[in-house]
C-alpha cells in the first residue's frame, strides 16, 4: 500500500448488466488498489460477475440500503487493513473511500477527478456532479429541493447536485460522519456531517452516465423512497441540533 492508495467502494443490487465494466474501469483509476463490490441482496449474478472482473465481494442475504451497504464496505477495509498490520494507524495513513454507483459501467474511469483533492489534502470529501444524462429521468426535482435546501440549512453550502453518490472521502470524514443516515438519506448526512465537522467538501465535474429512474411506477415509488429517506436525515440532524 503507498501513501496514496484509494479503496474503492460499490454497492450493488441486481447489476448484472453493468457491474463487471464498472468494476474493470475503477481497477483502472491510479491509486486505487482495492476494489470491493457490496452486493446488497441482488437476484442476479452481480456477485460472480464481479468477483470475475477482479472486484473482492461482500454480500448482504437480504437487500439492506445503500447506507448499510456502504458501512459494510468501509468495514471489509478496515479488515484488510488491519490484516496489512495498519490497525491502530492514524486516519490519514489509511485508504480514502472511493464510492461509485454499480452503474456506471466505462464511465467510471472519469471518477479519477475526484481522488486527488482528497489524497493531495485539498479536500476532505469531494463529490461529483455529474452532466445532463443521456435518458432524461422522470422526476421534477422534489427530492433535490429538499436535499440542497436541507443542505444549506444546517451549513450555508449550496450544492449543485446534492444526491450525487459518487464521492471520495479520508477516513477522518467518514468516521465523522458515523454513523450514516439511513438509505437514501446517506448523501445528504454525509455532507452535512463532513461540513459541521469543520472539514472541506468539494463538488468536481465529472462525465459520468448512469441508468435514471423513470416515470413508471417503479420510478415513482423510488423518489417517494429516497424523499422519505432524506427528510428523516435531515429531521433527525434537527433533532440533535436542538438536544445537543
Amino acid at each position: 500500500m503507498t501513501a496514496t492508495a484509494v479503496a474503492a467502494i460499490i454497492p450493488a443490487k441486481d447489476e448484472a448488466a453493468r457491474i463487471a465494466a464498472t468494476v474493470e474501469a475503477v481497477r483502472g483509476i491510479d491509486g486505487v488498489d482495492l476494489v470491493v463490490v457490496v452486493d446488497d441482496g441482488s437476484s442476479d449474478t452481480t456477485a460472480e460477475l464481479a468477483r470475475a472482473a477482479g472486484a473482492e465481494v461482500v454480500r448482504h442475504p437480504r437487500n439492506r440500503g445503500k447506507a448499510a451497504a456502504m458501512t459494510t464496505g468501509a468495514g471489509y477495509v478496515a479488515r484488510v487493513e488491519f490484516e496489512e498490520g495498519r490497525a491502530g494507524t492514524s486516519s490519514s495513513e489509511r485508504r480514502p473511500l472511493l464510492f461509485v454507483d454499480g452503474d456506471l459501467e466505462a464511465s467510471a474511469a472519469n471518477l479519477a477527478v475526484l481522488v486527488s483533492p482528497v489524497t493531495s489534502g485539498q479536500a476532505d470529501m469531494t463529490i461529483a456532479t455529474l452532466p445532463p444524462q443521456k435518458n432524461p429521468g422522470g422526476g421534477r426535482g422534489l427530492v433535490v429541493r429538499l436535499a440542497r435546501a436541507g443542505i444549506e440549512e444546517f451549513t450555508g453550502f449550496r450544492a449543485v447536485q446534492p444526491l450525487s453518490g459518487m464521492r471520495c472521502i479520508s477516513r477522518r470524514a467518514f468516521d465523522a460522519a458515523t454513523p450514516l443516515a439511513r438509505g437514501w438519506g446517506v448523501e445528504v448526512g454525509l455532507t452535512i456531517d463532513v461540513l459541521l465537522s469543520g472539514m472541506r467538501v468539494l463538488e468536481v465535474p465529472c462525465d459520468l452516465h448512469h441508468r435514471v429512474s423513470g416515470s413508471d411506477w417503479r420510478g415513482h415509488l423510488h423518489r417517494a423512497r429516497q424523499y422519505r429517506d432524506v427528510a428523516l436525515a435531515l429531521a433527525y440532524r434537527r433533532l440533535r441540533r436542538v438536544t445537543g
